[in-house]
């Protein structure tokens, strides 16, 4: 039930609500939540940025969810990529010994390769998937929600009793 709330909060987030500019934040640093390991302390880091920017924490969690179903299918992509950073660039050998010997540096297990690439990739992903977020909540608040609430399908779904008394219910609670 959590997340059919979510989710039926996230489309009314598209429909009104916050800016676009809000909304692609919030995705955009869910984003980087989903693609890397959450129990890192970079990921701690992008939860308390989440926390103190005003941004969409819904739209951060549709994010962490899609994000993290798309790491099933890159973490190979990730691995390599982690091990040519930590491995095949002799230029960060150094760096990298440096990094690893600090006293908080380890917390981020940026030694582990999926986790530097998974962190690299999400990084490198933060701009593009912000805008296409911030293009894609423009867009739907002008073409695609209006058009949707004139399709029959969804006249007939708005006005079924069924709904009629979900909403009655819902708004008893608070």
């Amino acid at each position: 039930m959590f997340w059919l709330k979510l989710v039926r909060d996230f489309i009314k987030i598209l429909r009104e609500g916050q800016t676009p500019h809000q909304v692609a934040g919030g995705f955009a640093l869910g984003s980087i939540l989903g693609f890397s390991p959450m129990f890192t302390l970079q990921g701690l880091v992008v939860w308390l940025i989440l926390l103190v920017l005003d941004v969409n924490i819904s739209a951060a969690l549709v994010a962490v969810t899609l994000c993290g179903l798309c790491t099933l299918f890159l973490d190979p992509l990730f691995h390599l990529l982690g091990y040519a950073l930590l491995v095949q660039v002799g230029a960060l050998q150094s760096f990298w010994t440096t990094m690893y010997n600090a006293p908080l540096a380890p917390l981020t297990r940026f030694y582990n390769t999926v986790v530097m690439g998974s962190l690299v990739f999400s990084l490198v992903l933060f701009y593009p998937v912000y805008r296409g977020m911030k293009s894609f909540v423009i867009a739907y608040r002008t073409h695609v929600g209006a058009r949707m609430e004139k399709w029959k399908i969804y006249q007939a779904i708005n006005r079924s009793t069924l709904l009629q008394w979900y909403r009655k219910i819902r708004d008893l609670k608070g």
